[in-house]
């Protein structure tokens, strides 16, 4: 368990083993430890598909449960959970299995627009006590194979840790055309609403 120094009244844990979430979190002045959650996740999804239930419900879903099941084990700490669902209409994507399924992803998604669905849900005594949920609308240019290629030797290192296979923070802001939603949100954090709501439990300051 990686441990950020934590004076606080209330602790914060991090119920991820995201580095760019955390690394969020820490630049913005937020100290806080780190317990990934154990949650099933492909059988939580895939029980959602079953029921017909949105993205945006299924992103909040497995968010709420991973901040809920790390917190029945921290109960006097804040726990931070958070997901993040790729739709492309009809279709929701997950993060790439390899290089290949990475390829087919980035086809799928080129010159049309998909939305991130990023949820955040913050856990205390085993209940969530707060949750919210960003919708980010973005539209891929129609790149072409060369540049794909370009883009999927480049990034072959981390292009399975972020679903539909990309990163804005390196090459992959050159596959956009357009991007309607804040940075932070795309990034798998919503960031400024979650800050909001750490300032009015006192744990960042005013």
């Amino acid at each position: 368990m990686l441990i950020h120094d934590n004076c606080n009244k209330m602790s914060v844990i991090l119920a991820s083993r995201s580095a760019t979430r955390a690394d969020l979190l820490t630049r913005a002045g937020v100290r806080f430890s780190i317990q990934p959650s154990i949650v099933d996740e492909a059988t939580i999804k895939n029980s959602m598909r079953a029921e017909n239930r949105t993205p945006s419900e299924t992103a909040q879903v497995l968010s709420d449960l991973k901040a809920s099941s790390v917190s029945e084990k921290h109960p006097t700490a804040l726990v931070i959970g958070s997901d993040q669902m790729l739709a492309l209409n009809e279709v929701c994507l997950d993060k790439p299995t390899d290089l290949i399924n990475a390829r087919q992803q980035l086809v799928l998604l080129r010159g049309q627009t998909h939305h991130l669905l990023s949820a955040v849900s913050v856990a205390r005594q085993g209940s969530v006590i707060w949750r919210f949920c960003a919708d980010s609308e973005l539209t891929m240019r129609d790149f072409s194979n060369q540049f794909l290629e370009h883009y999927l030797q480049s990034e072959r290192a981390r292009i399975c840790e972020s679903v539909g296979g990309y990163k804005l923070e390196g090459l992959g802001i050159q596959l956009f055309s357009s991007i309607d939603g804040m940075y932070f949100d795309i990034l798998g954090l919503p960031l400024v609403a979650l800050l909001d709501f750490l300032r009015k439990k006192g744990v960042v300051a005013e």
